[in-house]
């Protein structure tokens, strides 16, 4: 299996639970948190059964993690990671013993800045992991270099045998969709779609301030994008169902500081 992240981890689970022998290649580092750790330090206050019985709707849940404004976001979200990384000690010396390669962003401020950002680069640990540490998916790291008839040669010399080779090394961008469903041309006049301009690996400059043509007029008249996990498709559908309402019943719906187009796609 080709490739480190959600997909990859998922389908190296599945494998060995059906008596594969499997290996991750993994080419690039990855950041990984535990799911239960995740939910009790990272979303506990909001998304909880404690949190339900102190009165937090997921309506007002929603919200309050929408309001938190992009540019200084990650500097709550640095403490709350470096309380996982202590917590979990044990386990994340486990997958480096193992050699997993891992990150926690490029300023240590983890999953939701990587996945606002980029959108890419991490894995919930729902198991997967554990199958790493203990050794049962084997895991190579180094670039492919060429597929041949019988598997994968490697940048460091080394082959790996396969009877069977997937590729786990990522999703299209919406920018690839929109060019595949309408041409390259619109694609381009529509720009970069996700991330926030914070120059930092796969999301450059300049600052935008919000999501790159998220939920929000674009250059491309009467094209919308939509698009995200659970929060934001609850959250921000309310409000990009409500601006083409507005227009299909005719009302006047003025843009101010429609987004520019700095990256094309």
């Amino acid at each position: 299996v080709i490739g480190s992240n959600n997909s990859a981890h998922d389908i190296c689970a599945a494998l060995w639970e059906n008596d594969v022998d499997v290996n991750m290649v993994q080419r690039s580092s990855t950041h990984i948190v535990r799911s239960d750790t995740l939910m009790e330090v990272g979303l506990g206050a909001l998304y909880s059964e404690e949190a339900v019985a102190a009165g937090v709707t997921t309506e007002k849940a929603d919200l309050i993690f929408a309001s938190l404004p992009y540019a200084i976001l990650h500097e709550f979200q640095i403490p709350a990671y470096a309380e996982m990384k202590e917590r979990d000690k044990e386990f994340y010396e486990g997958l480096e013993k193992a050699g997993f390669w891992l990150d926690w962003g490029d300023d240590e401020s983890g999953l939701f800045m990587k996945y606002l950002r980029r959108g890419s680069g991490y894995y919930i640990d729902i198991g997967a992991s554990q199958l790493i540490i203990d050794g049962k998916v084997k895991l190579k790291r180094g670039q492919v270099v060429e597929i041949d008839e019988t598997g994968v040669l490697l940048d460091d010399g080394s082959h790996l045998d396969a009877d069977v080779i997937i590729y786990a090394t990522g999703y299209n961008s919406m920018n690839g969709w929109v060019a595949d469903l309408m041409g390259q041309q619109t694609a381009d006049q529509l720009g970069k779609c996700w991330g926030l301009g914070s120059d930092t690996t796969k999301d450059p400059g300049p600052w935008e301030g919000e999501q790159r043509n998220m939920w929000k007029p674009t250059q491309v008249q009467n094209l919308w994008m939509h698009g995200g996990n659970l929060h934001q498709s609850r959250h921000y559908s309310q409000f990009l169902s409500l601006q083409i309402k507005a227009r299909m019943e005719g009302l006047e719906t003025p843009v101010y500081g429609l987004q520019e187009v700095f990256h094309l796609a």
